[in-house]
């Protein structure tokens, strides 16, 4: 039985060890990337939908409320997973940054040392027309200097299988498509190619099907379908809007906003939030 136990320890020290140095690898991989020109201005126009943008995509929920930065993730087994203050200040990126340092970091999920960034997710933004990509770029360089320092990432050992295995999505740059040229613009109006065009920040929790699935990690809830075949294709375009403003299902359930970010679908424009609802509810039912 010792030399079972033994051997059994054995093969699990050798296994992690292929794990640890093929995500090392991973990791540590460098991009070089052709980076699409993106013109950066400071009119009010490009400021108040570059702070929207902001908003919809969630980027307070990991740079924190003043995007300073914060430490969004810190588990004993999954690591420590740390948003960049955004800033000019001390600590902050944006003191180093060029234009098309940022325009590589948001857009390829590239981070100035040409490695991927950690769980950003640039495959959404990735989407992003160029005049959005530029009033999200120009309101980031607009924001006012915080002064904060911030850890390393760590990387423990069940974020490591997790990312062996492509369980979870912690390197972004090895999911984009780099050669993809961004279109000038796109449309404000209330169409399902509209709503197509907002519904990318819903991919990485409901996956490109946007029929949800196994949780995102361990320990975090099932995703749930959000096309027809799931609750939706129950839901009325008034009750669709009130659940994604309020966080209040037509069911009567309460979400956590942990678990489905209302707060910031509250946020929606009106074209925004009527356009997904047509996307999603044209979307093909499961055969």
């Amino acid at each position: 039985m010792g030399i079972g136990l033994g051997c059994l320890v054995l093969i699990l020290i050798v296994a992690y060890a292929v794990i640890y140095f093929k995500t090392e690898s991973r990791i540590n991989k460098t991009y070089t990337i052709n980076v699409q020109k993106i013109a950066v201005t400071q009119s009010a126009e490009a400021l108040t939908q570059g702070e929207h943008l902001v908003q919809i995509k969630g980027c307070r929920e990991c740079h924190g409320e003043d995007l300073g930065g914060k430490i969004f993730i810190d588990d004993p087994q999954l690591g420590r997973l740390v948003g960049a203050n955004l800033t000019q200040g001390r600590g902050g990126i944006m003191r180093e940054y060029t234009k098309a340092d940022l325009t590589r970091a948001l857009k390829h999920g590239v981070r100035k040392d040409g490695k991927s960034a950690l769980l950003m997710p640039s495959d959404e933004y990735n989407s992003l027309s160029v005049e959005d990509m530029g009033a999200l770029m120009s309101y980031i360089k607009s924001l006012r200097p915080v002064d904060r320092e911030l850890p390393e990432n760590e990387i423990r050992p069940l974020l490591r299988v997790l990312t062996f295995l492509n369980k979870f999505p912690l390197l972004p740059a090895e999911r984009i498509d780099h050669t993809k040229q961004s279109v000038q613009t796109v449309k404000s109006e209330i169409s399902a190619n509209y709503g197509q065009y907002v519904a990318t920040g819903c991919v990485g929790c409901h996956r490109p099907n946007y029929k949800g699935g196994e949780p995102l990690a361990p320990g975090f809830p099932p995703v749930p379908n959000i096309t027809k075949s799931g609750n939706l294709g129950k839901w009325t375009e008034d009750q669709f809007i009130h659940t994604l403003r309020t966080g209040i299902t037509p069911e009567g359930k309460k979400m956590d906003p942990k678990d489905m970010p209302w707060t910031m679908t509250k946020e929606f424009t009106d074209n925004e939030i009527k356009s997904v609802y047509l996307f999603l509810k044209s979307l093909p039912e499961e055969s």
